[in-house]
């Protein structure tokens, strides 16, 4: 079997990592810092996580220039792939984080208002570098739709309808972020996680809601995601990327060790 990842996620805004509950905003006030990325992106590292992903919830030019800094010193001093999104709005903006040292670009609201910028970024660097980052939460019992916005706006469009379009346009990588589950550790929406798992020939990383080892495992193995996101767990101290790993093993679900 293929090794499962694990990957802490980095909101930045303003150059600090927050952390907020169901998408929270920063103009309302309803987010937490963290602490520094690159220190945090160090910490990971040296703990063993297969992957490092940064999302900048700034959106203005001053943010894009602090983000560009974050990326160049961190992957200057850290050995994994960073992948890097928010904002990003055409093939330069992509190549500027690719050129600081970004592994993957993961493009959500902009892939949402001009699909075609997926196919133009698979063409220009390889699907492997793009990611789809789909926000999704379920309106009806069995209907689940894409928001875009930090999830703020609906769209009307069904999630694994839009999944499925962005990887005939080129996506390399879906990451599903649960709006209902996001910040809350209760647990990852398994049921459309799943749903994309099985219908999709691409990897798909399963966001939003990682509060317990139990849960990392759940959406893994009911979820068959080929991946695991998480923030909350890994920032304020409650498990080591090492911690999840040993027990994702111990449940008989590879995993990469240091």
């Amino acid at each position: 079997m293929i090794a499962k990842r694990v990957i802490p996620c980095l909101d930045v805004h303003g150059g600090q990592v927050t952390r907020g509950v169901r998408f929270g905003r920063a103009e309302a006030g309803e987010l937490r810092n963290v602490g520094d990325p690159v220190e945090l992106a160090l910490r990971y590292n040296e703990q063993g996580a297969d992957e490092m992903v940064f999302f900048d919830i700034t959106a203005s030019a001053h943010g894009r220039a602090t983000m560009v800094d974050v990326i160049e010193r961190t992957a200057d001093q850290c050995f994994m792939p960073l992948t890097v999104g928010g904002g990003l709005k055409s093939v330069e903006d992509m190549y500027t984080m690719l050129r600081a040292g970004a592994d993957k670009i993961s493009i959500n609201s902009s892939a949402l208002a001009n699909p075609d910028l997926i196919r133009a970024g698979a063409e220009k660097f390889g699907s492997q570098c793009i990611v789809v980052s789909i926000d999704t939460k379920r309106v009806a019992p069995d209907r689940w739709e894409v928001f875009s916005h930090g999830g703020r706006k609906a769209t009307g469009l069904e999630t694994l309808e839009w999944a499925q379009r962005a990887v005939s346009l080129g996506a390399g990588e879906i990451v599903l972020n649960s709006i209902d589950a996001d910040g809350t550790r209760a647990g990852f929406d398994v049921v459309i996680t799943r749903r994309l798992s099985e219908a999709l020939d691409v990897p798909v990383v399963a966001s939003g809601g990682a509060g317990s080892l139990e849960h990392l495992a759940e959406v893994l193995l009911e979820g068959k995601a080929d991946a695991v996101l998480a923030a909350s767990i890994f920032h304020f101290g409650q498990y080591t990327v090492g911690q999840v790993k040993d027990y994702l093993a111990s449940r008989g679900i590879p995993v990469r060790r240091i």
